[in-house]
């Protein structure tokens, strides 16, 4: 059990640092493009923003998932890499299907992939709003003058 505990615990600690990079490189990104996001006109700027950011998100969770999926198969809990990455990415996103499972001795380090899954998502969601709503307030203070 300890040892389950153990390595999500690490996992998650891994998906979180992919996270704040993932945070810290969008910011750099927009903060090296402020002078021409907060100019008008501002609405395809937005819509850059959220593309930008979602592209973004899309490869940190993508990247958390095949982190995942790469240390289960290592760990030997699945026949083949395939079914790694299938159970790591119906956990992750706690969609549950249930037809491929942890080997019960293990089941505890698939609920720390479902925690993790939440954290991530839950972090997506804040950085998506964040980015939208900095270049917002600065496009607002530029138009002010």
């Amino acid at each position: 059990m300890f040892e389950q505990i153990a390595i999500g615990s690490l996992m998650m600690v891994a998906s979180v640092i992919l996270s704040g990079m993932t945070f810290w490189l969008l910011e750099l990104a927009f903060a090296r493009s402020t002078h021409w996001l907060v100019k008008p006109p501002h609405r395809l700027k937005l819509f850059v923003v959220v593309i930008g950011t979602a592209l973004g998100v899309m490869a940190m969770v993508t990247l958390s998932v095949w982190l995942w999926a790469v240390v289960l198969y290592l760990l030997g809990h699945f026949a083949g890499f395939e079914l790694a990455m299938y159970f790591t990415l119906v956990t992750f996103t706690t969609l549950g299907y249930g037809d491929v499972l942890m080997p019960a001795e293990w089941r505890i380090l698939g609920g720390l992939v479902a925690v993790n899954g939440l954290v991530v998502f839950g972090l997506t969601t804040a950085m998506m709003v964040e980015a939208l709503r900095h270049v917002r307030i600065r496009q607002i203070e530029f138009l002010k003058g």
